[in-house]
């Protein structure tokens, strides 16, 4: 592996982990513009623009953008979070340049008012999709309660009063503001060269304008707090909660990682084998989150409502014991190793890299290769795991619930 970096006048930022012995090459762009990083009255624009990119500019139609995609045989997408919007395409080395034209064209789209009125009804239509999967609506009012007040309790997806709102000039000068040079990372994974990265760069992207905006990184403190959603004609209890873990930053995020693992894998974790392997839940997962300046402990209970509030007792005995005595070095090292796999396995293909290439260099400024990450892993001790339970206690300080439960006791 061979990394490169350089930064153009403008601000933008451009990485490149390189494999020649790659079989393919994946670039994301990635723009540091989120859900937290909008105002009330424009809430659920980052989202969506990410759509409207794909839109096309004065050269290139929707239809022309999707079908030179394919025509190429790229793997492309976006994704829009409180943090980032990453537009990535993962293709063969040989189609590199005209990958890199395609998703430059997708940052500064033209924003026509046909295509904001079209693309105004499909968002719509996605935020009442996404409002008829409870799982995601207990999410998001977990993280309107746990963050009130904080820009991170902002929604990824907006409402259907703001997106309705929403004028093509507020979406422009969002887009103005917040898609600089400067906010923008470029990362690069796997079969490419160097210099004619360097040359695209300078074909597609000198042009745009330079500068960048503050983001305020305060860490949030939760008031505690719970919000029942009533739903009768569904048939399972869904239970979110958070709580404060570590911030992207901290040194502990690794070691609070592991213990997610541990505690609340999908499988062969102590929630796992206390709540679902005997039939108690269908799913009981602890993940963690962190964010510019803050981190949550998310815990998810979906189960048989009358179940509900025995599980949330298993679970909180779980994390009483943790909090009290910590784990096992089985525990540590079988976690360690359950990564490790996870890392390895991911980094044999440029877009398994590249989230983690550029999400490194957003977050920290910072080269992370996986023989970095597997040293950085297999230095957490059980004296860490200790010192992250003092000052980020598993519990939970904020908790929905959706479901037929017209109220849930939260110990």
């Amino acid at each position: 592996m061979i990394f490169h970096n350089t930064q153009l006048e403008n601000g933008l930022q451009i990485i490149a982990e390189l494999n020649p012995h790659a079989h393919s090459v994946a670039i994301g762009y990635f723009v540091r513009t989120g859900a937290r990083d909008e105002v009330m009255p424009v809430s659920g624009v980052s989202h969506f623009l990410e759509h409207m990119a794909f839109k096309g500019n004065e050269k290139y139609s929707a239809d022309d953008v999707n079908r030179i995609f394919d025509e190429i045989g790229a793997n492309y997408n976006a994704s829009t979070s409180e943090e980032i919007t990453l537009y990535y395409g993962s293709f063969l080395p040989e189609y590199i340049g005209t990958a890199m034209e395609l998703l430059s064209t997708l940052i500064y789209p033209t924003l026509r008012q046909d295509d904001f009125d079209i693309e105004k009804k499909v968002i719509l239509e996605e935020i009442g999709m996404y409002d008829d999967l409870h799982s995601f609506t207990a999410y998001e009012k977990v993280m309107q309660a746990h963050f009130q007040g904080h820009p991170l309790g902002q929604s990824i997806l907006g409402s259907v009063q703001s997106i309705t709102d929403l004028t093509s000039e507020q979406m422009r000068a969002y887009h103005a503001k917040q898609y600089m040079a400067g906010n923008i990372t470029l990362a690069i994974a796997g079969n490419a060269d160097w210099d004619q990265i360097l040359e695209l760069v300078h074909q597609f992207c000198d042009v745009w304008p330079a500068g960048s905006t503050d983001r305020p990184t305060d860490e949030a403190k939760p008031t505690p707090g719970a919000q029942i959603i009533t739903e009768k004609p569904i048939q399972q209890q869904h239970i979110m909660q958070l709580a404060p873990a570590p911030a992207a930053k901290d040194p502990l995020r690794l070691a609070a990682e592991l213990l997610s693992v541990i505690i609340g894998d999908d499988s062969n974790s102590r929630m796992f084998w206390t709540l679902v392997d005997p039939g108690l839940a269908e799913s009981a997962e602890l993940g963690f989150n962190e964010y510019d300046g803050s981190g949550t402990w998310l815990t998810y209970l979906c189960s048989d409502p009358e179940l509900t509030q025995s599980n949330l007792k298993l679970i909180q005995q779980i994390y009483n014991e943790v909090n009290t005595n910590s784990i096992t070095q089985e525990e540590l090292d079988r976690a360690k190793n359950k990564i490790a796999s996870r890392l390895v396995l991911r980094s044999e293909r440029p877009m398994g890299r590249l989230s983690s290439l550029g999400g490194n260099w957003v977050y920290r400024q910072e080269y992370v290769s996986v023989e970095d990450d597997l040293k950085l892993l297999n230095g957490v001790t059980l004296d860490a795991i200790r010192e992250l339970l003092k000052k980020y206690p598993l519990g939970h300080s904020t908790t929905a619930a959706v479901g037929p439960m017209a109220n849930v006791i939260v110990d």
